[in-house]
C-alpha cells in the first residue's frame, strides 16, 4: 500500500488534494498491469512540472545574476534542470521508493530508473503547483534542486558551453571541427530522450544523453573533454 504520509514528511508538504500526490507518483507501466487502479499516469503532471520547473529556475537565476547576459542564464538553467540533476534531486528525498512501477521497470537501476526518477520529480512539481500555488512548488525547487547544486555549478564552471571549448581544442591541434550525429531516441513526444555521439572525422569520441539535441551535445562534448585530457 503507497503510505504517502512518509513522503509527505520528507518534502513538508501536506497535500490537500491527495490525489494529486497519487497521480504523481503513477508511472504509465503500473497502469498496465493494474488496469483498474483509480488515476491516471503521471505524464500530464510531468508536462506542468516541466514548465513550472523552467519558470521558477529561470526567475531565479534572473534574480541572482543581474549581470549575467541571455546565453549565460541559459547554459546555466540548462546545468540546473537536465535529467541528471531531477533524478539525484529525486532521490535525495527517496522518491524512487514511492513511485508505482511495474514489476518489470521496478528491476531496472540503469538509465532508465533515472529518467523515470527525473520525470516523477517533475510530476511531483505539478502536483505541488496544482494542490497549493507557484510559491509552494518553488519552495520544493528551491530546497531540492537549486541551493543543493547552484553553488557547485557556478564553482566549477559547469555551466560553460562545453562544445565551443571542445571545438576550440580539437581545430587547434587536430585542424579539424566535431560532429554530431543522433544515436537514439526514446520517450514521449513532449519529453524524448536523445543520445548522440560526438565524432572525430569518422571516430565515435564519446556520447551524450539529454532531453534536446542541444543538452545531448553538450553533454557528449564534454565527456569528449574528459577523453582527451
Amino acid at each position: 500500500m503507497l503510505d504517502i504520509k512518509i513522503l509527505e514528511k520528507k518534502i513538508k508538504k501536506s497535500f490537500k488534494n491527495k490525489d494529486f500526490l497519487k497521480e504523481a507518483l503513477t508511472h504509465r507501466s503500473y497502469i498496465n498491469e493494474n488496469p483498474s487502479w483509480a488515476f491516471s499516469h503521471n505524464e500530464r503532471l510531468e508536462f506542468l512540472g516541466d514548465a513550472v520547473l523552467e519558470l521558477v529556475v529561470t526567475e531565479i537565476l534572473f534574480e541572482c545574476f543581474p549581470e549575467y547576459p541571455e546565453g549565460q542564464l541559459t547554459s546555466l538553467r540548462a546545468s540546473l534542470v537536465n535529467y541528471q540533476i531531477m533524478a539525484e534531486s529525486a532521490e535525495s528525498f527517496d522518491l524512487g521508493d514511492f513511485i508505482l512501477l511495474s514489476k518489470g521497470e521496478a528491476k531496472d537501476i540503469g538509465r532508465a530508473r533515472k529518467v523515470i526518477l527525473a520525470n516523477a520529480m517533475e510530476a511531483l512539481i505539478g502536483a505541488i503547483h496544482l494542490d497549493s500555488g507557484y510559491q509552494d512548488a518553488k519552495k520544493i525547487i528551491k530546497e531540492f534542486i537549486i541551493d543543493p547544486n547552484l553553488d557547485k555549478i557556478i564553482k566549477e564552471a559547469l555551466y560553460k558551453d562545453s562544445k565551443s571549448s571542445l571545438q576550440e581544442i580539437i581545430q587547434e591541434k587536430m585542424k579539424i571541427t566535431p560532429t554530431y550525429k543522433v544515436l537514439e531516441e526514446w520517450g514521449p513526444d513532449h519529453k524524448k530522450i536523445f543520445k548522440i555521439g560526438v565524432y572525430f572525422e569518422d571516430k565515435l569520441i564519446a556520447k551524450g544523453e539529454g532531453y534536446s539535441k542541444q543538452e545531448a551535445e553538450i553533454e557528449a562534448a564534454s565527456n569528449a573533454l574528459k577523453e582527451i585530457e
